[in-house]
Order: C-alpha cells, then structure tokens, then sequence
C-alpha cells in the first residue's frame, strides 16, 4: 500500500514521488546532520527549510549557528537562500559562502576529492568578490579569514584523507568576532 510520500510500507516506491506542500518534486527521506538521505521511517535530523528570505545579518547568524553545531549542509541552504534571493551584485559572494559550506561537509563525509576541491573552489570566489566589491568584510564576514581557513582544510583533507568533524572544524564567519 502506499502512502502519501508516494512509497509503500515496506519502503519501496510506489507510483507518487515526494512532494512539498506546493506540489513540487521533494524527497521525503529523512536525513542525517550531514545532509545525507537515511532510511525511511527513522528519524533524522531536521530539514532546514528552503526559501526563506532573510535579511543578510541573520544569514549570517542563522548558518554561523549551524556550523558550530555541526551541520554544514544545513548551513549551506542557508546560504543557497541568500543567494537565490538577495541582490544579483551578491550573489557570487553567497555562492562562494555556500561552496565553502558544502566543501566542509563533503569533508566531514570523507568525500577527499570533492571536499578539498569545493573548498578551493569558495575560497576564490569569496576572494574576488571582496576583491572586486572593495568589501572585505561584507556583513561583518571576515572573507580573508575564511579563505584562509578553506585553503587550510583543504590541505588537512587532502593530507590525512580521513573525514573531519564538522564541529571542529566549524569556520567562524566573522572571524575573532563570533
């Protein structure tokens, strides 16, 4: 029989995909800290919610508090959110935030390749924009600092190839302030 999450009661599909409350195609799976699908019917951790609009100070309190917590992939929406939402002159900075989020958790995942490369890979694009905006605290976001410590991870990734805990190596946005 199935339920409404369009899968049966032993788990298997069924005809209906997960959907949100707008109808939209939505996995329904519960997931872990790290963002990673689990089983259905037991519990994960939960989801942050998508499109939220936020104002940028609260962004940055809203993910600081995720990643302290452990939970860089929750943090990465956050950002997502900013990014899809706020103006289009900051959007490479939200990007850039949010490549440096899922590079902590690809890292925590002992994903080695991935984790190092999309922390690189934030770290330039939070680079250029403060570069290239003459803003490089935007926010109070300490950018050198975070792109320092991205390139730092990514070395102790690539070095140990070993996952890292989230929480340890939780980056502090706003630098000696948070």
């Amino acid at each position: 029989m199935s339920n409404t999450s369009g899968h049966t009661s032993d788990g298997a599909s069924g005809d209906r995909r997960d959907r949100d409350t707008e109808g939209r195609a939505r996995n329904a799976r519960p997931r872990d800290g790290l963002g990673r699908p689990l089983p259905y019917g037991v519990d994960g951790v939960e989801r942050q919610p998508e499109g939220v609009v936020r104002a940028p100070e609260d962004t940055v309190t809203e993910a600081q508090e995720l990643l302290a917590a452990g939970k860089p992939f929750h943090a990465h929406e956050v950002f997502e959110d900013a990014w899809k939402s706020g103006p289009d002159e900051e959007r490479a900075l939200w990007r850039g935030l949010a490549q440096l989020a899922v590079g902590l958790t690809h890292s925590a995942r002992g994903n080695v390749t991935g984790g190092a490369r999309l922390l690189r890979r934030g770290a330039g694009a939070v680079e250029e924009w403060g570069t290239a905006s003459g803003n490089p605290r935007p926010y109070g976001l300490a950018l050198a600092e975070l792109a320092s410590w991205a390139r730092e991870l990514a070395g102790v990734v690539e070095r140990d190839e070993a996952a890292v805990e989230a929480s340890v190596w939780a980056p502090r946005l706003r630098g000696g302030d948070t």
